[in-house]
């Protein structure tokens, strides 16, 4: 019988970090396949990857001729970025604290399947609105909310124990309503299902097609 060990998020992903990409995951496979694409990142412009793990969506902000900078609260995860994108800026800060940016410091702000760890969603979302220039865009990905109610949370498994870290459930109207509390404008969204691609690249996530896999939310700041 596999131990089951529940821990704090920051905790938990200081332990996942190097075995992160490692992880056969359903959601980041799609994530990875969708969300970057409606970021449509190009070049010139500067855009914060808010949560940014391992860095593997800084790699395509990168190769876009963009200029990252990425922000993480574990000291594991940013240690593994900073292999994979030696010339990026990291930052090691609390999303649901003050961002230690300026004002108006970015064109866009990426926010990558880290919503289900997020209890106070109202200061993300007034942070992530001020340090975005006028007009600026802001693509937030997250599990999607029928995973969520149907019990799903980060885990990973270490040395025979099952690392698990907890999910705080929001409804798409939540997320919706908190954006435009925030002052986001032009709210749009988006809803992938799994697929034969996905149960093809993740096998275990042959259940999930034809099921929503991942929810992603696009908003503007005024111009």
């Amino acid at each position: 019988m596999k131990k089951v060990q529940r821990v704090s998020v920051q905790e938990g992903y200081d332990l996942w970090a190097e075995t992160y990409d490692a992880t056969p995951n359903p959601v980041v496979a799609m994530d990875a396949r969708h969300t970057i694409k409606l970021l449509a990142p190009q070049p010139g412009e500067r855009i914060l990857d808010a949560g940014c793990g391992t860095g593997r969506n800084l790699k395509p902000i990168l190769a876009a001729q963009s200029q990252p900078v990425g922000m993480d609260f574990s000291h594991g995860m940013l240690r593994v970025a900073q292999r994979a994108v030696r010339q990026t800026p990291l930052v090691r800060a609390d999303l649901q604290r003050d961002f230690p940016f300026r004002p108006t410091s970015f064109d866009a702000v990426l926010c990558a399947l880290i919503g289900e760890h997020l209890a106070d969603l109202p200061t993300v979302f007034r942070e992530t609105r001020q340090v975005l220039k006028p007009g600026g865009r802001f693509v937030f990905s997250v599990y999607h909310p029928e995973l969520a109610a149907a019990g799903k949370e980060a885990n990973f498994d270490r040395d025979d124990v099952e690392y698990r870290l907890g999910a705080v459930r929001h409804t798409t109207d939540d997320y919706l309503n908190l954006l435009a509390d925030a002052g986001f404008q032009q709210l749009r969204q988006y809803e992938f299902d799994g697929d034969q691609e996905l149960a093809e690249q993740v096998p275990v996530a042959a259940k999930y097609i034809n099921h929503p896999v991942l929810l992603v939310l696009e908003a503007r700041t005024a111009a």
